[in-house]
């Protein structure tokens, strides 16, 4: 719970976090998939991604259940 945690991680944080370390990788991914050269955002790859990426912050109590819950998809998640 929220009450439990003495520091959480913002909104901000998390989306700054999340597209230097974990969106690279996307859209190498993305890269590939689109047979080498990268040509639109595939949506529902980002957003799954940034829904596992919250979960394990959540899961490490970096944000609470409450911002897990409730945080909408940053906008690098749509094309």
């Amino acid at each position: 719970m929220a009450s439990d945690l003495y520091t959480v991680k913002t909104r901000d944080e998390a989306i700054e976090e999340f597209e230097r370390d974990i969106l690279p990788a996307c859209i190498e991914q993305e890269t590939e998939w689109q047979g080498g050269e990268w040509k639109w955002v595939d949506e529902c790859h980002r957003s799954e991604t940034w829904n596992n990426w919250t979960d394990s912050l959540c899961k490490n109590d970096e944000i609470s259940d409450w911002q897990y819950n409730n945080w909408s998809h940053p906008d690098s998640c749509e094309g």
